[in-house]
């Protein structure tokens, strides 16, 4: 794996950060900037880098998230709506 020197400075968008160990795992901490949302990750190696993504959350029935996964799932609809005024008298004008 190669490292960046001591003296090197992180690029733009990064942050140089310290390994300690929990337990037999060797962790770094996450700066609050580089949070990610949800409560698992999936962490990846690919080379000399780490890539980390995070997990969606599982839906919950009735939410809008889950309605929202349903609907982009969905075709468009093409079909018109009917004119549900069709044969109806005209509304009266009211005066206030």
């Amino acid at each position: 794996m190669s490292a960046l020197p001591q003296d090197v400075s992180p690029a733009p968008n990064s942050r140089r950060v310290r390994f300690f160990r929990n337990g037999a795992n060797q962790a770094v901490r996450i700066p609050r900037e580089f949070e990610l949302p949800g409560e698992e990750a999936v962490i990846e190696q690919i080379g000399d880098k780490l890539v980390i993504r995070p997990l969606a959350a599982p839906l919950v029935k009735g939410s809008a998230a889950s309605l929202a996964a349903v609907l982009s799932t969905m075709e468009p609809i093409d079909d018109e709506f009917p004119d549900v005024d069709a044969g109806l008298l005209p509304l009266d004008d009211i005066e206030l």
